[in-house]
């Protein structure tokens, strides 16, 4: 399995995020991290954003917006997979999706 298929589709990512805000990392200092924010403001998932940063491609690399929005694209177009079946899990309020093309094994009895 190639590791774009372990991603949502960029269409998917655009329906369920909301934010992509840069914050200081938890436990090490000095060290910034892009953290994902689905609509409703709940945490999906987080990027080291040092290599969000270095895989980005601005347009205008002096323009902090332009920057900003280079990374907010690399980052829709890596939303893992599971972030999205948390977020259904979520959603239901149940232990397990119920999507019949399934991946993540969350309906085999956990």
């Amino acid at each position: 399995m190639s590791e774009e298929s372990d991603f949502i589709p960029y269409e998917v990512a655009m329906q369920i995020v909301g934010n992509v805000v840069e914050e200081e990392h938890l436990r090490e200092l000095n060290k910034r991290v892009l953290t994902v924010y689905d609509k409703e403001g709940v945490e999906l998932c987080w990027y080291n954003a040092d290599e969000i940063l270095a895989e980005a491609t601005p347009e205008k690399p002096k323009d902090p917006e332009s920057v900003k929005r280079a990374c907010v694209e690399v980052v829709m177009r890596q939303i893992p997979k599971w972030a999205l079946h948390d977020l259904l899990k979520r959603k239901k309020g149940e232990g397990h999706c119920e999507s019949p093309s399934c991946e993540c094994g969350c309906g085999d009895g956990d």
